[in-house]
């Protein structure tokens, strides 16, 4: 029955940039990340859909929220959002991520430009941080690290705005690129519907990709701001796919084809990831706590 308030897009945490639960997390963990992640893949696709009005995506997003706060209908079409709600009971972690995420995904029912970077940063930090609080709220981090997860998370969702930007521009007529930069440009969102992205369009993506690495500068401290060593090792090797997939987009052109990493980029970035959290561990710079 979930299908009368889900839409399910077919997507799942290995289409994600990023590990969702990964074996470097700590086990009693992971049962909690997979309900969390279900829940936000649940929430995404129904903003997502193309086939459902915004005032319906919105009705169908409350009635998740109602979920998660504990009321609503105990219907199975919102059983996600109820097994999460009792995750959030069993380890404490407030439900404010998730409501954060359900304003965004309301969001992306009824707007589909975005004025300037300032604009699309406060997007990012209904639709991208939460994830990165709720990370470090689970594993009992301090709050110490929210700025530096904050910028990592939002570098990768801008990161994914422009793998998608075309198809996000031909499916929704939503452009999560900045308007300012556009014009200054003198480029036009209909360029997202080329084959190839003209010399504005071009000028646009790599202003983003120099605010995004400007993103990246400010999470790079996250590994050293939180105690666990797997969290940190998780965190260290988002941080080196994320330089990894910028690096891609300045190369290669998204509206030609869906710019990804390679299974093997994939793994060096593991490798990068989780040597530089042991090497700072043996010199002093991490120290892990009870896992």
């Amino acid at each position: 029955m979930t299908a009368e308030v889900e839409t399910p897009s077919g997507k799942s945490a290995a289409d994600e940039n990023f590990p969702v639960g990964s074996v470097l997390l700590p086990p009693r963990l992971r049962p909690h990340i997979r309900l969390f992640y279900a829940f936000a893949r649940a929430i995404d696709d129904i903003a997502d859909t193309p086939d459902l009005t915004p005032a319906e995506k919105i009705r169908r997003l409350d009635g998740f929220a109602d979920a998660i706060r504990g009321g609503g209908s105990p219907a199975p079409s919102f059983r996600k959002a109820h097994a999460l709600r009792h995750s959030l009971t069993e380890t404490g972690v407030s439900d404010r991520h998730c409501l954060d995420l359900v304003r965004a995904f309301r969001q992306d029912a009824e707007k589909l430009r975005y004025d300037d970077w300032d604009d699309l940063m406060g997007y990012c930090d209904l639709s991208a941080a939460p994830v990165g609080r709720y990370l470090i709220d689970l594993h009992g981090e301090s709050a110490a690290a929210y700025p530096s997860s904050d910028a990592l998370c939002n570098a990768l969702q801008v990161l994914n705005h422009l793998q998608d930007c075309r198809e996000d521009y031909e499916t929704l007529n939503r452009v999560y690129l900045p308007q300012d930069w556009m014009a200054a440009a003198g480029g036009d969102v209909g360029a997202l519907g080329q084959a190839r992205a003209d010399a504005a369009l071009r000028q646009v993506l790599d202003r983003c990709l120099d605010a995004t690495e400007q993103l990246l500068a400010r999470a790079e401290p996250l590994p050293r701001r939180v105690r666990g060593l797997r969290f940190a090792m998780e965190a260290a090797v988002i941080i080196a796919i994320a330089r990894k997939l910028l690096g891609a987009l300045r190369r290669r052109d998204p509206l030609a084809e869906r710019v990804v990493l390679s299974r093997w980029q994939f793994a060096a970035c593991v490798l990068v990831g989780v040597g530089s959290v042991l090497r700072g561990r043996a010199v002093g710079l991490f120290r892990a706590a009870p896992e």
